[in-house]
């Protein structure tokens, strides 16, 4: 299912990375679960520690109820209810032992960039939890069904054909749980101009944030004004580009504070200021704790 691995040149304390590794005799890059065989295979005390994984989790409860916390917020889910969680998101897992549901995991490059770019899959910004009803929900439930059933069917074609099925089953599902509400779920509204610029930067600053934090840095980078990247950003996100930057970065050091070990010099360091007491600021000003304080807050004192 799923492989740790620690790089020896990472800081002791840093946040645990999640690579994902395929079942033995299973095609790469897809595997489908239910909750009760999670519990069989993983350990336990590692999914209610955070982690990052570099994969996706798409889960709907079927039963029972669940913890699942992503990026500092607690989700509390019910029957019906969607999680999908980003490759980057720092999770864990509450108790799983009152819970039954599936879950898919798969990697960003499995499915076709069409998909990817329709389903928006990387955008890290969106709801983790939606709980779809109606018609989505049944049409999400026989996606998943559907996705689970073929996983299970290997040996029943051809080994490259089967992974083939198993893409775009995936695709439709993913593109289900994208839209579980329909055309206005769409962040932006709907106007494609606006949606790839803000698309285009996004992922720029996904890359860059800790590098740079200047917008016209992006601007000249994407080829856009510094006005239109920001119109976009706050159409998409509803904020303006410099916040848009600064957040990311914020949530970036709330992770290596909550999670690791490393003192508030080295995240400067790792996230591209030029001095602890430069980063102390900024963080002060965006989050309204210092960094310090902030990590005793969100670990209890301990």
């Amino acid at each position: 299912m799923v492989k740790k691995r620690q790089d020896p040149r990472e800081d002791a304390g840093a946040i645990r990375e999640v690579a994902f590794s395929a079942p033995a005799g299973r095609p790469a890059g897809v595997e489908v679960l239910t909750l009760a065989e999670l519990r069989e295979r993983a350990d336990a005390c590692r999914l209610s520690t955070p982690h990052r994984p570099g994969f996706h989790h798409l889960l709907v409860l079927d039963r029972g109820h669940l913890v699942h916390c992503v990026d500092f917020r607690e989700h509390l889910m019910e029957p019906g209810d969607l999680l999908w969680s980003r490759p980057g998101q720092v999770q864990h897992f509450g108790d799983l032992s009152g819970a039954e549901g599936r879950l898919v995991l798969f990697e960003s490059g499995f499915l076709d960039p069409a998909t990817a770019a329709a389903a928006r899959i990387e955008d890290w910004y969106g709801p983790a939890v939606r709980h779809p009803e109606g018609v989505a929900a049944r049409a999400l439930d026989e996606a998943l069904t559907q996705l689970h059933r073929e996983f299970g069917a290997l040996g029943g074609l051809p080994l490259e054909v089967h992974l083939e099925v198993l893409r775009h089953l995936l695709a439709v599902l993913v593109l289900r749980a994208a839209h579980p509400e329909g055309p206005a779920d769409r962040p932006d509204g709907g106007t494609c101009e606006a949606g790839e610029t803000y698309l285009r930067f996004r992922d720029a600053v996904e890359r860059g944030f800790a590098r740079s934090r200047r917008v016209a840095d992006y601007a000249r980078a994407l080829g856009y004004a510094p006005r239109t990247l920001s119109r976009a950003t706050e159409a998409a996100a509803g904020v303006g580009a410099k916040e848009f930057i600064d957040r990311r970065v914020v949530l970036e050091a709330k992770r290596l504070l909550a999670h690791g070990d490393q003192p508030a010099s080295r995240i400067a360091d790792r996230l591209g200021f030029a001095d602890a007491t430069n980063f102390n600021k900024f963080f002060q000003r965006q989050a309204g704790t210092t960094p310090i304080a902030f990590r005793a807050a969100v670990r209890g004192g301990d």
